[in-house]
C-alpha cells in the first residue's frame, strides 16, 4: 500500500474528487482518501509520478507519504498547530475590520451611532467607506477564493466555491450598487443616494467569510483532539537510548541502535527499542501498550518493549526489534493507516458528496428564478440564493465517518485494543456470535500442577520430590509442569540416573538406587498396582479436564498428580459479560470431546464444539455464518485460517508479528476481558457514525430548504446569508465535537486483586501495594493450591496433623495488607515459625488467617509475629 499527503483539499466534495480520479487509473485497485487526516492510500501496480499527476490534474496537491514522518519531530501534530496559528490570525484580522466595517453599516446607518462629519453627511463616502473595509477582509480569507474558483475551473467545485460565490455575489451587488448611488448623486437625488445605503451587502460578504472561519478554526481545534491518541503514542518514543560500547555506557540517537546492541534502563527512564533482560530485575509499566494498569516483574529472559516505563530496578537489555519493526512502531502504524481508511457504512455519505456541491449549486439557481419569477425584488432574491449556497455543508458528511473512527481508534488504542481498519472497527461492533479458541484464549496456553494425590504409603512431599527427579530431565510439557511446579516452590530436586522415556507413555529413573516410573496408566500399571479407589479419583479429574499423571517408586504405587491447561481467571467473567451483551458464545477447539466439555463449562461458554482439525475450523466459521456476524478469538497461529474467514478476525496475544498479520483486531494484553471492550468501542462507535450522518442529512435536508425560503408562504420563516453562514460554520463542528463524546467510553475496572508474577517467588521482591502480580497457580512457601472443585492439598499436611493430635485450639486473626499469595505465604511461614502454631490457614483474599495451636499462646505474640511480617492485625479472636 502506498501512502500520500493531499494539499488544498477542502471538503468532502474534495476528497471524492480525488479518490475518483486516483481509482479510475489503470492499474489501481484501491484508494481511500482522509478527508481528516489528508492522506491517501492506494494500492496497485503504479509509479508516484502517475498518482501525483491525476491528483494535480484533479485540482490539488500530492506528495509521498515518508515512513519517517511519524517520527516526534515530523508529526501531523506541528501541522495541524500550524493550521490553527494560521485560521486564528486570520480571524483575528478580519473581526478587527468585520467590527469596523458592521459600526459603519450597522451602528450608523441603522442606528444613527456618530461619524466623523466628513463621511457621515455624505453616503458616498460611507458607501466607499464600507467598500474598503469589506475588501481587506476579502483579501485576507482570499484562500476561499483561489480554491473556490480553482476547483470551479477543474470542473470541481467544493465547499470554498460555494463560500466564494455566496460572498462575492454580495460583494459584487454591492459594488453594483455604490454605482448606482454614484448615479443618484449625479443627477442631485440624494434622498435615493441615501436609500441605497440599506441596499448595500458589504458586511454580509464579510460576515460570511468570518462566520466560515470561526467554524474551520473550531474544526481544526477539534480534529486536532481526534488524533490524541496517535500523538501520545508517538511521543511515548524516547529521543535517545543508553548502550554500552567497549564497557562504555553512552547516550546517542534511538535510531542508531542496532539489533544485538546491549543497552541499559534505569527507575524512571523509558524503555528505547524492543529487548530481551540480560541482566536485573525491574518492574515496568506497560499500560500505554496494554492498557493493563498494574506494573510487570521483568526477570532475565523476559521481554521488554519500547515506549514503556521502568518503575523500578537497574536492567541491562539486547536490542531485538529496532526502529519501525519495536511492538510500538507497529502500533502506531495499525493506528494510523486504520484511522486513514473508510467503514462501509461511510459509502452512503460519500456518494452524496461526489454530487452535493454542483446540486447546491443548481438549487440556489432555481431559487433565485423562482423568487424572480413570483416578482420579489433583486436584494430578496439574493439574500435567498446567497443563503443557499453558504448554508450547505458537505464538510459535516466527509466527516461523519473519519472522525468517529479516529476517536474510536485512539480509545481502542489507549486500552490496548488494536482495530487494523475502519471496517473492523465497524464489523466488530455488529457481532452476534463470538468463536473462542480453547488453548491460549479461553485457558493460559500452559500446562500447570491442579492436583496432588499421594497414596497410602507416601504424603504430597515425598511424591512431588521424586516425581520431580524422575521428571526433570524429560522435555515433554506435562512433565515441564510438575518440574516448574516444584521449582516454582522452592524445593530442590534431586538428580537421577539411568533415565528412560518411551515416547508417549512414560519415563523411569533411578534416585539413590530407587527406581522411579511415571506417567499414563497403561505404562505405570505395569510396574505396580494401582488401588481401584485411586482410579475413581483419576476418572474424576478427567472428567474435569485434568491429565491425571501416575507415579511408582520400587514397584509400589505412590500417587497421581493432576496437569491441565487451566481457564484465565478472567475467562469466565468475560463471556458472562459477552453474554449480557446479548451475544452467543461458542468454545472451538481440537482437544477431545470430555476435556473440551469440561473447559466449556468451567469458562461458561453456550456451545462447545470438539474434535476440530485446524484446518476445518474455517469451515466451521463459515457455517457458523449463514446465522450473523461471527468473531472468531484465537492466538492468530494455528488459528489463522479461521481467522482470516471470519467477519471479524480477533487475535488474543502479546502483539506478536503473527497475531498481528492474521487477524483483524488483535488485544494486546492477552486478557479476554479486554474483548468486551472491543465490541462496546465498536458498538458506540458504530452509534456514533450513524448519529453523525444523521446530523449531516438532517441539517442539510432542512438547512437548505429554509434558506431557499421554501417555508416563507407556509409559517414566514426566513434565513438571513449571516445565519446561515453561522449555521454553516458550526455543522462539522458538532459532528466533530459528538465524535469526541467517544473518550468518555468507560469500562468496569477489573474486580480481581493483583497477583504474583515472579517465577522463582522466592526471588520476588515484597509486595506493596504498587506491585504488579499475576497469578501462577501456585502459593508460596510449600502450599499446593487444586482447582476450586478439588481440595487442596499442603505439602505439610501429614506433619501438621502429627503435630496438632485431638486436642488442638482454633484462632482466627484479620489481617490488613495482604494482596497477593506471596503475601499470605510470608505470614504463613512466620506464624507456623512458632513453636505453638501447628498449622495456618492464610487468605489474602478474606485476610484472614486461621491459626490453629497445639499449645498455648497469647494474642500478643501472634500479632507481633503478623506484624513483624509488615501486615497489620485488625482483629483475633
Amino acid at each position: 500500500m502506498k501512502k500520500y499527503n493531499i494539499t488544498g483539499m477542502s471538503c468532502a466534495a474534495c476528497s471524492a474528487r480525488v479518490e475518483k480520479a486516483v481509482s479510475s487509473l489503470e492499474n489501481v485497485s484501491s484508494c481511500s482518501v482522509s478527508l481528516l487526516t489528508n492522506t491517501m492510500n492506494v494500492e496497485g501496480n503504479i509509479t508516484d509520478e502517475e498518482i501525483i499527476s491525476a491528483v494535480i490534474a484533479a485540482g490539488y496537491g500530492a506528495s509521498p507519504q515518508d515512513s519517517e514522518r511519524r517520527s516526534r519531530n515530523t508529526t501531523d501534530d506541528s501541522l495541524q498547530g500550524k493550521e490553527i496559528s494560521v485560521l486564528r490570525n486570520r480571524l483575528i484580522a478580519s473581526l478587527f475590520f468585520l467590527i469596523a466595517l458592521m459600526y459603519v453599516s450597522m451602528g450608523h446607518v441603522m442606528w444613527g451611532l456618530p461619524l466623523p462629519d466628513a463621511i457621515a453627511s455624505s453616503p458616498m463616502a460611507i458607501a466607499l467607506l464600507q467598500l474598503i473595509l469589506s475588501a481587506l477582509v476579502l483579501i485576507i480569507n482570499q484562500k476561499f477564493f483561489i480554491n473556490g474558483f480553482k476547483g470551479a475551473i477543474h470542473l470541481a467545485p467544493n465547499m470554498d466555491t460555494l463560500v466564494a460565490l455566496g460572498s462575492g455575489a454580495s460583494y459584487v451587488y454591492s459594488i453594483i450598487t455604490v454605482f448606482r448611488m454614484a448615479d443618484a448623486l449625479t443627477v442631485g437625488d440624494h434622498t435615493a443616494a441615501h436609500g441605497y445605503l440599506h441596499d448595500l451587502y458589504f458586511e454580509s460578504a464579510a460576515m460570511i467569510l468570518a462566520l466560515i472561519t470561526v467554524g474551520k478554526l473550531l474544526e481544526a481545534i477539534s480534529k486536532g483532539r481526534t488524533a490524541n491518541a496517535l500523538k501520545g503514542l508517538i511521543e511515548l518514543s524516547p529521543m535517545t537510548a543508553t548502550v554500552i560500547r567497549g564497557e562504555v555506557e553512552i547516550t546517542i540517537p534511538v535510531e542508531d541502535v542496532r539489533i544485538g546492541d546491549c543497552f541499559t534502563v534505569r527507575p524512571g527512564e523509558r524503555i528505547p527499542v524492543d529487548g530481551s533482560v540480560l541482566e536485573g530485575y525491574c518492574m515496568v509499566d506497560e499500560s500505554a501498550l496494554t492498557g493493563e494498569s498494574l506494573p510487570v516483574d521483568k526477570n532475565i529472559g523476559d521481554v521488554v518493549r519500547a515506549g514503556t516505563v521502568n518503575q523500578s530496578g537497574f536492567i541491562k537489555c539486547a536490542a531485538t526489534h529496532v526502529g519501525e519493526d519495536t511492538t510500538l512502531s507497529r502500533i502506531i502504524k495499525i493506528v494510523s493507516d486504520a484511522s486513514a481508511t473508510k467503514a462501509p457504512i461511510a459509502r452512503i455519505a460519500d456518494k452524496v458528496s461526489g454530487i452535493f456541491v454542483p446540486v447546491v449549486l443548481l438549487i440556489s439557481l432555481i431559487t433565485a428564478i423562482v423568487w424572480a419569477t413570483v416578482g420579489k425584488d433583486t436584494g430578496f432574491i439574493l439574500a435567498r440564493a446567497i443563503s443557499v449556497l453558504v448554508i450547505s455543508c458537505p464538510c459535516a458528511l466527509g466527516l461523519a465517518t473519519p472522525v468517529a473512527t479516529m476517536v474510536g481508534n485512539g480509545v481502542a488504542a489507549k486500552n490496548g485494543i488494536l482495530f487494523k481498519n475502519a471496517e473492523s472497527l465497524e464489523n466488530t461492533g455488529k457481532i452476534d456470535t463470538v468463536v473462542l479458541d480453547k488453548t491460549g484464549t479461553v485457558t493460559k496456553g500452559e500446562m500447570t500442577v491442579t492436583d496432588i494425590v499421594p497414596g497410602s504409603t507416601t504424603d504430597t512431599a515425598n511424591l512431588l520430590s521424586y516425581a520431580a527427579s524422575v521428571e526433570y530431565p524429560s522435555e515433554h510439557p506435562l512433565g515441564r509442569a510438575v518440574v516448574e511446579y516444584t521449582q516454582n516452590i522452592g524445593d530442590d530436586i534431586l538428580p537421577i540416573e539411568d533415565f528412560t522415556s518411551v515416547a508417549g507413555k512414560g519415563v523411569s529413573g533411578k534416585r539413590d538406587s530407587r527406581l522411579i516410573h511415571g506417567g499414563k496408566y497403561d505404562y505405570v500399571s505395569a510396574f505396580c498396582h494401582i488401588p481401584e479407589e485411586m482410579l475413581k479419583r483419576a476418572d474424576l479429574l478427567a472428567s474435569d479436564g485434568k491429565t491425571p499423571m501416575y507415579f511408582a517408586l520400587d514397584g509400589e504405587f505412590i500417587g497421581i498428580i493432576a496437569v491441565a491447561d487451566v481457564i484465565k481467571e478472567s475467562s469466565a467473567d468475560a463471556i458472562s459479560s459477552l453474554h449480557k451483551m446479548g451475544i452467543e458464545t461458542i468454545l472451538l477447539t481440537g482437544d477431545n470431546e470430555k476435556t473440551a466439555n469440561a473447559i466449556g463449562k468451567s469458562a461458561g461458554v453456550k456451545q462447545v464444539i470438539a474434535g476440530v482439525l485446524p484446518d476445518r475450523k474455517a469451515e466451521v466459521i463459515e457455517s457458523l455464518k449463514k446465522n450473523g456476524r461471527v468473531a472468531m478469538v484465537g492466538d492468530g497461529i494455528n488459528d489463522a485460517p479461521a481467522l482470516t474467514v471470519a467477519d471479524v478476525g480477533i487475535a488474543i496475544g502479546n502483539g506478536t508479528d503473527i497475531a498481528i498479520d492474521a487477524s483483524d483486531v488483535v488485544l494486546m494484553s492477552g486478557d479476554l476481558t479486554e474483548l468486551t471492550k472491543a465490541i462496546k468501542i465498536g458498538r458506540r462507535t458504530l452509534l456514533n457514525i450513524k448519529e453523525n450522518l444523521f446530523w449531516a442529512f438532517i441539517y442539510n435536508i432542512i438547512g437548505i430548504p429554509l434558506a431557499a425560503g421554501v417555508f416563507i408562504p407556509l409559517f414566514g420563516w426566513e434565513l438571513s446569508p449571516m445565519l446561515g453562514a453561522a449555521a454553516m460554520s458550526l455543522s462539522s463542528f458538532c459532528v466533530v465535537s459528538n465524535a469526541l463524546r467517544l473518550n468518555l467510553i468507560r469500562f468496569e475496572k477489573k474486580a480481581r486483586s493483583p497477583k504474583c508474577n515472579s517465577i522463582d517467588i522466592k526471588k520476588a521482591p515484597a509486595c506493596t501495594e504498587k506491585s504488579a502480580c499475576e497469578d501462577k497457580e501456585i502459593k508460596a512457601d510449600g502450599i499446593y493450591s487444586g482447582s476450586e472443585n478439588e481440595s487442596t492439598i499442603d505439602v505439610n499436611e501429614q506433619k501438621n496433623s502429627e503435630r496438632i493430635g485431638q486436642n488442638t485450639m482454633t484462632k482466627i486473626i484479620k489481617i490488613e495488607g495482604m494482596m497477593c499469595p506471596h503475601c499470605s505465604g510470608r505470614v504463613k511461614k512466620a506464624l507456623e515459625a512458632l513453636e505453638a502454631v501447628a498449622s495456618a490457614d492464610v487468605s489474602h483474599e478474606s485476610g484472614t488467617a486461621n491459626v490453629s495451636l497445639s499449645a498455648s499462646i497469647s494474642d500478643e505474640v501472634l500479632k507481633k509475629t503478623v506484624e513483624d511480617a509488615g501486615y497489620t492485625v485488625i482483629e483475633i479472636k
